[in-house]
């Protein structure tokens, strides 16, 4: 179906689109708030509890409640709900945990959505999804177009990214925002290799050959931003940066930076007994390149890991 007339694409220039958000307290959710506040925008909040001021709306996804009135006040809808996938050691109750807090808030807004008439739908849905849709890659670089692959991370970003489909089917343009590593200090693949690596006892993961898709953090907000008003795109996107580097290689410049040895080597069975399940994907191997992102003509803050990382660990 034809993508309608964007409700976004109207909004005056002075004041700013009105953004429905989803996953406002997670890494990423609550920089993008700040970010989107800053710009100008108006971001209402979507929270399970009480809302606890004027710009907080309750909704229970697991239950498929949403107001249909807070969505279409909407210019625009930001989803990244979602339980963390390195927050706890994998077992079957997480792993199911992980799967319906991204299918059943990704469905509740999708329909939701599609449910209104069309004068009333929000102009774009950017939805989180993840660079796990690839699944293991290997040493082959993968852009947009590639299928999904195996394991369950590809499985999960599959029904997660199909849940979209009543709101494409209802014209409205969809973007599912896969996502790879963002880099920051305080939260996501930085965080927890700060501490063994200024203890002089850091070290690659495995073997090391496995490809990291890693952003910085001001790129992927660029990004972000950038495709809430590219009325031309739709479909998936690679929010990654151009220039992915094997998890040895991210070893040694993390060391460099922070003036210390990298000599302690994590092996694979070791990683299974902390991570469980998780072990297995923190060995993926995944080789993602931007390419809708660079078609676009987006500008890269940090184009190379070493002023990611300089960035990640300074700003």
């Amino acid at each position: 179906m034809p993508l309608r007339a964007s409700k976004s694409a109207a909004v005056p220039e002075d004041r700013g689109m009105r953004i429905l958000m989803a996953g406002v307290s997670g890494f990423l959710g609550t920089r993008l708030v700040d970010r989107l506040t800053a710009d100008g925008h108006q971001v209402t909040r979507l929270v399970r509890r009480t809302p606890r001021s004027a710009d907080e709306r309750r909704w229970n996804p697991s239950a498929a409640q949403l107001d249909p009135a807070v969505v279409a006040e909407a210019d625009a809808v930001v989803n990244l709900a979602g339980a963390g996938v390195g927050d706890k050691r994998w077992n079957d109750e997480y792993k199911k945990l992980i799967r319906s807090s991204r299918v059943d808030s990704t469905t509740t807004l999708a329909i939701t959505i599609a449910g209104l008439p069309e004068a009333d739908r929000p102009g774009v849905l950017l939805n989180s999804s993840a660079v796990g849709w690839y699944g293991n890659t290997g040493d082959r670089a993968v852009e947009e177009d590639a299928p999904a692959g195996e394991g369950f991370l590809a499985d999960v970003c599959r029904v997660w990214e199909a849940a979209t489909r009543p709101a494409e089917d209802a014209g409205v343009r969809v973007l599912r925002l896969r996502t790879g590593l963002p880099l920051h200090r305080d939260g996501g693949l930085l965080k927890p290799q700060l501490l063994p690596f200024r203890l002089g006892v850091g070290g690659k993961l495995g073997n090391g050959r496995q490809w990291l898709p890693w952003i910085s953090m001001r790129d992927w907000l660029d990004a972000a931003t950038f495709l809430l008003t590219r009325d031309e795109l739709a479909g998936p996107v690679n929010l990654v940066g151009p220039a992915p580097v094997t998890n040895a290689e991210f070893t040694r410049e993390l060391a460099r930076q922070l003036h210390r040895p990298a000599i302690m080597p994590i092996p694979a069975p070791a990683l299974k007994v902390v991570l469980g399940g998780f072990a297995h994907e923190a060995l993926t191997s995944t080789r993602v390149l931007p390419a809708v992102l660079d078609r676009a003509g987006f500008r890269w803050t940090h184009p190379d890991l070493p002023g990611a990382l300089h960035a990640a660990l300074t700003e």
